[in-house]
């Protein structure tokens, strides 16, 4: 698409500037004003709400639905074996480094220049039948409740959503759900010299033990089956004290089988340990069977897959698909970087499958 050369530039020019602004989640308040500041210089006009940012593209004559592009601008904290400063990165031409570029910075870049190109082009907005909506989301990474949370309210007639994360511009047409389950195994002390009391320790390693082999009945056609691990246990004051109490926590990816309150029932039932779901609400979604967006993401070429790590989809009322350059195994890590080519590519991907959709 040669008429999008000046929106790849910005882009990537976007990204650079959004790197040097630390905006870990639950402090995006100077990425977002920059942001907000960035969309009213380039002719739109950003809402917020919280630190939230909504934009909207010129009405049409008549009433449409929305379309909605959907990044966070929030990152995780950087790791320490970084080998250069996460926030003054090296320059390279042709890749941009530093902390959320990959996760979610390449995606926010990509979503703010589709979603201008349409602002900009009022004859390629009058040929769609929606027109098109941009949410620049917080806390995305801590699963906060001043995200999507809140946006929630605030998307009236929006029909579709295009989530953007790292997905090699792949569309995941359905993602694992998340929950999050606290685990207390409990005991009475004594002295280990004397064999005392009752070990706290080794109820919750029967109880992992159970987790480890665990299978659940009913295995998703799409998603397979529900995954569990355990992440991390700690128990004991001293070397000659019997723990009478040990934490340890499971990560859980559901999928579209069970509901977050039906895992914890089965699980209560299998386990000694006392059981506490951090959050009920992040399901597994997926795009509905038969929904008319697969056949623009056919007549694409875009190749399709199950997510297994979660997003702002969780929390959408609105069916989606999540797609976003870059990769997925570069999020969280020192180093992080993505290519400019696969910022152009994605803004290219966008406007032609948005130019396909119908809703």
């Amino acid at each position: 698409m040669d008429d999008t050369g000046t929106y790849k530039r910005d882009a990537a020019g976007l990204l650079r500037k959004m790197i040097r602004i630390k905006s870990f989640s639950g402090g995006e308040k100077e990425r977002s004003d920059f942001l907000f500041d960035y969309l009213r210089s380039k002719g739109a006009s950003p809402a917020r709400y919280g630190l939230n940012i909504v934009c909207r593209t010129r009405q049409s004559g008549n009433a449409k639905p929305y379309l909605l592009l959907d990044a966070h601008i929030d990152t995780v904290l950087p790791s320490p074996e970084y080998t250069f400063d996460p926030f003054n990165p090296p320059y390279d031409s042709g890749t941009i480094f530093g902390l959320g570029s990959n996760d979610d910075g390449g995606s926010v870049a990509s979503m703010i220049h589709t979603f201008l190109y349409f602002n900009d082009n009022r004859e390629e907005l009058e040929r769609l039948g929606f027109d098109v909506m941009l949410s620049l989301t917080v806390e995305e990474e801590r699963v906060g409740e001043n995200g999507i949370r809140i946006l929630r309210d605030h998307l009236e007639g929006v029909e579709f959503a295009i989530v953007g994360e790292p997905t090699g511009m792949k569309a995941a047409i359905g993602e694992r759900g998340l929950l999050v389950v606290d685990a207390v195994a409990e005991g009475i002390s004594g002295h280990a010299a004397r064999d005392e009391g009752v070990n706290a320790l080794y109820i919750a390693l029967d109880d992992i033990e159970k987790v480890r082999s665990f299978k659940f009945g009913k295995v998703s056609p799409k998603m397979g089956e529900v995954r569990m691990t355990v992440t991390q246990i700690q128990a004991g004051t001293q070397h000659n004290v019997i723990p009478d109490r040990c934490d340890w926590v499971i990560d859980i990816r559901p999928t579209d089988m069970y509901s977050p309150e039906e895992i914890m029932e089965i699980l209560g039932k299998e386990l000694k340990s006392k059981l506490k779901a951090r959050n009920l609400e992040h399901n597994s979604s997926s795009l509905p069977e038969g929904h008319p967006v697969f056949k623009a993401l056919e007549s694409t070429g875009m190749d399709t897959y199950i997510s297994p790590t979660t997003s702002d989809w969780t929390r959408m009322p609105v069916p989606a698909v999540k797609i976003g350059p870059g990769e997925s195994s570069r999020s969280h890590r020192a180093d992080e970087f993505i290519l400019v080519s696969e910022i152009n590519e994605a803004i290219d991907t966008y406007i032609e499958l948005i130019k396909k959709i119908t809703l």
